[in-house]
């Protein structure tokens, strides 16, 4: 996880903490030092330090301890806020910082060439050049990473840290209460006023637009604090969409470096919100009388805190094994049958690769996600159990919803030995699963394939961002041009 960290810093320690602070930090005591027509050697007697660490320090490649970088501010008559400033102190300085950052990147260590030496001669021409050309080597990079198999492993690895930790993430529970404390949650359903007031809290207004990016549920300004919607949210839920535009202040997101980067944020942005929305101690007391009373159900989780059947069913996986004790399994399948997401720590055996990656597969027709799409009530959940192949029976809860890619089930499941605990476990619905076996559900008669095998040619219905190559791009699936442009025309 990468949670902002709110500690203060340690007396003894520089504030800069990355690369480019030091880069950045190391430019403008140089630039105060020529301005003050001070020689290397000069400052570094008023400091009482060597010239070599003041050289180091002024090409960023050593951070100055506090009482040193107090010592260089008053004998440059300047602040030490004024030199931790984020802005470079001119444009070459920026220039020459952005040079800089990128010789120091793991891309560019990965030519096997040396860097150039950026020096009062090199020419703004030439810094140009070299970052134009580290730009472009690195935006290949990015595209040859951007591979449906990279995205496979990045989701299997993903999934199996969170199979590990039982889908449970201590430390963005404490963030979510930490922000409900800060806007005086009482308990209950945590209404729209109050996540209005946690944005406001942390230095963000909320503005709805009719001219959202169409690539885009958010838009974050973090320059100008503000958070855009599409003016079509207030009368739905905002909740949940402004929680996740949050998540990357609070959980301090930069921009992902690859997929499985982009895909870790958001799962957390995804999770805080839950947190957020169906807080941890109100909602295991919740289910913890539920098991009690051996009727837990997705319907009085979301009916309890007023939040979609999803966000409940997700929440649920959260909580199950880390306060309840009771391993789970999840999924969402679109109505063509194609698993969209999942997660299992109770040993279902969900359909995958080769690589072990679940997205894109196709479910069993026999289980539950899959024969929820035939039944004509939608009003209540349908339960069912399903004999898997290999031995072992699972019990299922389902629901159908609409989005606009389609209709998609929405599924929550335990063993046999755990459904004492659930409403619905009384069902008289049982099927048989042999999958992977293709005689199941895949293959059709002999009688029927020979007749047609030869005439057929479908177009598949599942969504077409499950089928195609990720698209490229620091935040795969949005449009930065589009981006950009909107939040230049709304800048003032």
């Amino acid at each position: 996880m990468t949670l902002l960290q709110t500690a203060p810093v340690p007396e003894a320690a520089a504030p800069p903490a990355e690369a480019g602070d030091a880069l950045t930090l190391g430019r403008r005591i140089r630039e105060r030092r020529t301005q003050l027509g001070l020689t290397l050697e000069q400052l570094a007697q008023a400091v009482e330090r060597a010239p070599s660490q003041l050289s180091a320090i002024e090409n960023g490649r050593r951070e100055p301890r506090l009482p040193v970088l107090r010592a260089i501010a008053q004998a440059l008559g300047a602040t030490v806020d004024e030199l931790l400033a984020d802005e470079a102190p001119s444009e070459r300085a920026a220039l020459e910082i952005a040079v800089e950052r990128a010789q120091r990147g793991s891309v560019f260590a990965s030519l096997g060439i040396q860097p150039i030496r950026v020096s009062k001669a090199t020419s703004d021409e030439t810094l140009r050049a070299v970052l134009g050309l580290h730009q472009e080597v690195e935006r290949l990079h990015r595209e040859r990473a951007a591979t449906p198999e990279e995205a496979r492993r990045a989701n299997t690895e993903l999934r199996a840290e969170m199979r590990g930790v039982g889908n449970y993430y201590a430390e963005l529970e404490a963030a979510a209460a930490e922000l409900l404390r800060g806007v005086g949650y009482a308990g209950g359903p945590v209404s729209q006023q109050l996540i209005a007031d946690v944005a406001q809290k942390l230095g963000f207004d909320l503005h709805y637009v009719t001219d959202m990016p169409h690539s885009t549920r958010s838009v974050i300004d973090r320059r100008n604090g503000r958070i855009y919607l599409g003016s079509d949210v207030p009368t739905r839920d905002a909740r949940a969409p402004i929680l996740r535009a949050l998540a990357s202040v609070v959980c301090g997101h930069e921009e992902p470096r690859s997929y499985g980067d982009f895909l870790r944020q958001r799962v957390e942005a995804n999770y805080l919100a839950g947190a957020v929305l169906l807080p941890e101690a109100a909602a295991v007391s919740v289910l913890a009388d539920a098991k009690q009373q051996r009727r837990i159900s997705m319907e009085d989780l979301r009916d309890a805190f007023s939040v979609s059947y999803e966000m409940a069913a997700h929440r649920f996986t959260n909580l199950a094994t880390e306060r309840l004790e009771l391993q789970v399994h999840f999924m969402k399948a679109h109505e063509s049958g194609t698993l969209i997401k999942a997660y299992q720590n109770d040993g279902v055996s969900f359909p995958s690769d080769a690589l072990g990656n679940l997205e894109g597969s196709m479910v069993c027709r026999n289980w539950t996600a899959r024969t929820v799409f035939a039944q004509p009530d939608r009003f209540n959940p349908w339960y069912q159990y399903t004999d898997m192949a290999g031995g072992g029976t699972y019990w299922c809860t389902s629901r159908v919803e609409k989005a606009k890619e389609g209709m998609y089930s929405v599924s929550v499941g335990v063993r046999f030995e755990d459904v004492k605990w659930f409403r619905g476990r009384e069902t008289p619905h049982r099927t048989q699963s042999f999958c992977p076996d293709e005689r199941c559900c895949r293959r059709a008669s002999s009688e029927l394939t020979r007749k047609w095998e030869d005439a057929a040619w479908p177009e598949a219905a599942t969504p077409t961002s499950l089928l195609a190559a990720l698209p490229t791009g620091t935040f795969p699936g949005v449009d930065a041009h589009e981006v950009y442009a909107f939040l230049e025309s709304h800048e003032h």
